[in-house]
């Protein structure tokens, strides 16, 4: 065999040389951009953010689906009702107002002897007619599906922007009523209930025509509509007249057949929407067409989102709906809270 030339020997070497020089370069870098393509190609997952529990408050919430009491973590149940009560859609500064409200209301709740249709060992249940509607993680999950991590996590983060703080009034914690739409105004607390409260007075509330909910049509039959409020129609159409307005202008008192209701009368034995209404009569029907949506004390939460809108914080939003209110610390109400619930 004959040796090879020299030139042909470094010739094979440089041909491998350069087969092998972007295998050589690369190496080194291969594991590294493997793991940063797996991490870019996972999908990316939202977890809500840790619910803040600064305090060792826990609720003893008669469940009613379950029919039994359940032990909620105080920052917890209020995720729970600012999910069940206000739109997650709503601005955060707007869900901070709400947040405030609900924990202020509970804590008025705890501290009170207050029990309204309260099974024993519970102090509320989850019920929006007696107290806060309150949803915990599964239920929400049902009701919101695929947008579920997203929602809670905004909810998650006003309400821990807003952790242990309360509304007071003179150093006591407020009646932090609130509700869906008003007519243009909120109510003072002694037109619709019986006493009259300091903090919760009428105030203009302008934003609420832009809510989805400010007008409501209903028709009710001239017998049905005799037979829930007591009255007799007269036969040539009329239906009533107004006699007096509230400071809110709601109806205060109605005249129908001779007989003067309270507007609060007719919007409970009728379920509208709101005692702002208005009727005609078409036949044999009654068609009533009311502004607003709830009893119009305290805290608009429509009014509340288009304040936030307009750039408005949450501070300013609860001192506008509660008149001459502090935003403090739950801290000095721990001891009785808790002495409170194990009584």
């Amino acid at each position: 065999m004959k040796p090879l030339k020299p030139l042909v020997v470094l010739g094979s070497l440089l041909f491998i040389v350069t087969l092998l020089i972007p295998t050589l370069l690369v190496l080194p870098f291969t594991d590294k951009t493997h793991g940063t393509l797996v991490e870019e190609l996972k999908p990316q997952v939202m977890s809500a953010p840790e619910v803040k529990n600064n305090s060792s408050i826990d609720i003893p919430v008669y469940r009613s689906v379950e029919k039994q009491i359940e032990n909620i973590p105080l920052e917890q149940y209020v995720v729970g009702v600012v999910a069940s009560e206000m739109p997650a859609e709503f601005e955060s500064e707007a869900l901070k107002a709400q947040a405030l409200a609900a924990r202020t209301y509970v804590v008025r709740i705890l501290l009170s002897e207050t029990k309204l249709g309260t099974p024993e060992g519970a102090k509320l249940t989850d019920s929006f007619k007696e107290y806060q509607a309150y949803k915990d993680m599964e239920d929400l999950k049902k009701q919101w599906g695929s947008d579920f991590d997203a929602k809670i996590a905004k909810i998650t983060e006003a309400v821990n922007a807003t952790s242990g703080q309360i509304l007071l009034y003179n150093g006591s914690p407020i009646d932090a009523s609130f509700f869906s739409t008003s007519n243009g105004f909120t109510e003072n607390s002694e037109e619709y209930w019986k006493n009259e409260i300091p903090y919760l007075r009428s105030v203009p509330s302008p934003w609420d025509e832009k809510s989805p909910k400010f007008t409501t049509a209903v028709a009710f039959s001239v017998a049905d509509f005799e037979r829930k409020l007591g009255v007799k129609l007269p036969s040539k159409g009329d239906i009533g007249k107004i006699v007096s307005r509230t400071t809110g202008d709601r109806v205060g008192v109605v005249e129908i057949g001779g007989k003067e209701l309270k507007g609060t009368y007719v919007r409970d034995e009728l379920d509208l929407n709101s005692s702002d209404f208005s009727w005609k009569r078409k036949g044999n029907e009654i068609i009533i067409t009311t502004k607003g949506f709830g009893h119009g004390v305290g805290m608009s939460q429509y009014g509340a989102n288009f304040m936030a809108q307009e750039g408005k914080t949450y501070n300013e939003i609860v001192s506008y709906y509660y008149k001459d209110i502090e935003i403090s610390s739950i801290d000095p109400f721990i001891e009785e809270i808790t002495a409170q619930i194990k009584k």
